[in-house]
Order: structure tokens, then sequence, then C-alpha cells
């Protein structure tokens, strides 16, 4: 696992301890900021179920402003920080260690609120709405899940206005309606 592109690119990160935890792929990683391309820049980042950190390390390489994560697994959150001190980024990272379904995470807003929970959880759309709460007028919410889950249309006050399909995985796009 690597940073792909930007001011870090080639970078390796250390992935997960074990199998129980599913990192976006490179090329699935690549294909979301393909999408997202120049509006990256500047902006303000949330990686929920946040994992290594991957994908909030590869916006960062690209020009967001800061991240914050949220991950509650005590062997991710060392994954992670060890991550963002390979990248050399510890002054635009925020981690929040708490369970995001259960309203612990601090307030705010994100211009980008990317959120990657485990394929097979049962509160996806609790999940879409409390992660809807954090997007920034004009902003966006994407979700990776399983390409054989439904998502839905609207939520929030947001619609999906894209899904990208790759190999097993999705990427959904919501924004204002």
């Amino acid at each position: 696992m690597r940073i792909i592109s930007g001011t870090n690119r080639g970078r390796q990160l250390q992935g997960p301890p074990d199998s129980t935890v599913r990192p976006t792929s490179d090329s699935l990683r690549e294909t979301l900021f393909n999408i997202l391309g120049p509006r990256l820049g500047g902006s303000s980042v949330i990686d929920v179920f946040a994992g290594t950190g991957a994908v909030g390390l590869e916006a960062l390489s690209r020009g967001a402003s800061g991240v914050t994560f949220v991950e509650r697994d005590p062997r991710m959150i060392r994954v992670l920080k060890e991550n963002i001190r390979r990248c050399g980024a510890e002054n635009a990272c925020v981690i929040v260690n708490r369970d995001f379904l259960s309203g612990a995470v601090p307030p705010g807003t994100f211009d980008v609120v990317f959120l990657d929970p485990p394929y097979e959880i049962k509160e996806l759309e609790a999940a879409l709405l409390a992660a809807g709460t954090f997007v920034a007028a004009g902003g966006r919410l994407i979700l990776e899940h399983s390409k054989r889950r439904d998502t839905p249309e609207e939520i929030a006050g947001l619609r999906r206005r894209r899904t990208v399909i790759a190999g097993d995985s999705a990427l959904s796009f919501y924004s204002e309606t």
C-alpha cells in the first residue's frame, strides 16, 4: 500500500495487522481522486472508519488542507499514527478515537466526507445519516461499499449523483439536493 500521487507520491504505508480490516485498494483510491480532481485543493476532509488512513493521507498528498480520521480500533489507531508519521503529516491530521455511530465525534463540517464502513455493516443508513451532518455547503459525501449493496438515492438532504464500480467495491457520491 502506498500514496499514489502528490507530494508524498510513492510513500509506503503500513498495512492492517490482519485480514479483518479491508483497506481501500490503490486502484479504487486512484479512481476516487481522479473523480475529485482539482476540487480537492485546500479542502477539509474527514475519513470515517479510517483504518490505515490511506484515503485521508492520499487527500493530504493531493492538496487537502487537513484531515480528521475517525477510528475506534486501537490496533488500527497504532497503524494510522505510524502512517501519519511516515508522511510527515502530524500537523495536518486529527485522530478521533471513537465509535462513529455512538455520536461521540466532535461537531464540524468538511468539504469531503469519506465513509468506508465494513461492507457487512447493518447500520449503513444510520452511518450515512450521521455522515451527512458533516458535509459542508457544496461538499460531498463519498461512500465506499460492496457493489452488491443497495444504497439510498437520497439521505440527509443529499442525493446520490454517481456510483462507480471497481471490482467488488463501489463508490457512491452524494451532494446537496
